[in-house]
């Protein structure tokens, strides 16, 4: 696989603390000529199920070759292997804790690798910093070209996030919520083509929480201020909006707490 020399980042640190820099600093101390992109490192700590969602909305807009860091790690020094991953054309590095499958388990050829070879560690490894002492250097090598088989151990079974759906119920449909964005909306795993198969047309009813919402709408205004709308959204997927206001308020669970909240769509006869 040719390298685009494109690095991204994906954390939970936030950029008050030296955390993302240090990264960097190891990732360019390998790799000079490398183009490191944050994609984010305000997610919520431990979230793996939205840094899992975020790259995987993420990383298929970034040039074939491109290696992914995504260091959320709650069980860092603990029994979690480390890993990088080949799939559809890109590299993924960090723990293996379900972070990397819903973007590695579309590709059926996918490589998984166990990173044991030292060799591209920085030393002394500390217990609780892995993005700094594994997964920047390992991702500094991968970049300038490393053949990932030199890192370890190929892997058959790489931790799955196990989620709900979307699946088929009795005149509707049931997924989640799998990320509440900056504005308050609340984005699903329920794609654009699995309402058209359910009856799109006919105004489908969408509850998640205390929201009910009836049909679909084209854009934000075509509600009053401050209601709630269903939308799909630049990437394909069922969306949970309001007009001017922020729908995450209005589901009964506050921030955080909704992703992973049950949607469920019954179409109307």
């Amino acid at each position: 696989m040719t390298r685009s020399g494109i690095i991204t980042l994906t954390t939970d640190f936030g950029l008050r603390d030296p955390y993302v820099a240090a990264m960097k600093g190891v990732v360019l101390s390998i790799f000079p000529k490398a183009v490191v992109v944050d994609v984010t490192h305000e997610v919520p700590p431990g979230n793996v199920r939205e840094a899992a969602d975020t790259l995987a909305r993420s990383a298929p807009f970034f040039p074939s070759g491109t290696v992914h860091v995504a260091v959320v790690d709650p069980g860092v020094g603990g029994e979690r292997r480390a890993v990088a991953a080949c799939a559809g054309g890109h590299l993924f590095v960090g723990p293996d804790n379900g972070l990397f499958w819903p973007v590695i388990g579309r590709d059926p050829e996918r490589r998984v690798f166990h990173l044991q070879n030292e060799r591209y560690f920085r030393t002394p490894v500390s217990r609780t910093f892995h993005g700094r002492d594994v997964f920047a250097p390992v991702a500094g090598y991968l970049a300038s070209g490393l053949a990932p088989d030199l890192l370890g151990e190929p892997i058959p079974n790489p931790v799955r996030l196990e989620t709900r759906g979307p699946e088929r119920t009795a005149g509707g449909l049931t997924g989640e919520i799998t990320r509440v964005d900056r504005f308050g909306n609340l984005i699903t795993n329920i794609r654009e083509e699995d309402l058209k198969r359910g009856g799109l047309e006919d105004g489908p009813v969408i509850e998640a929480g205390e929201l009910r919402v009836f049909g679909m709408r084209s854009s934000y205004d075509e509600v009053p201020l401050n209601e709630p709308l269903a939308i799909i959204g630049s990437n394909g997927f069922l969306e949970l909006s309001m007009n001017r206001g922020r729908a995450s308020d209005r589901i009964g669970l506050d921030g955080d707490n909704a992703v992973g909240g049950e949607v469920r769509v019954r179409f109307r006869d």
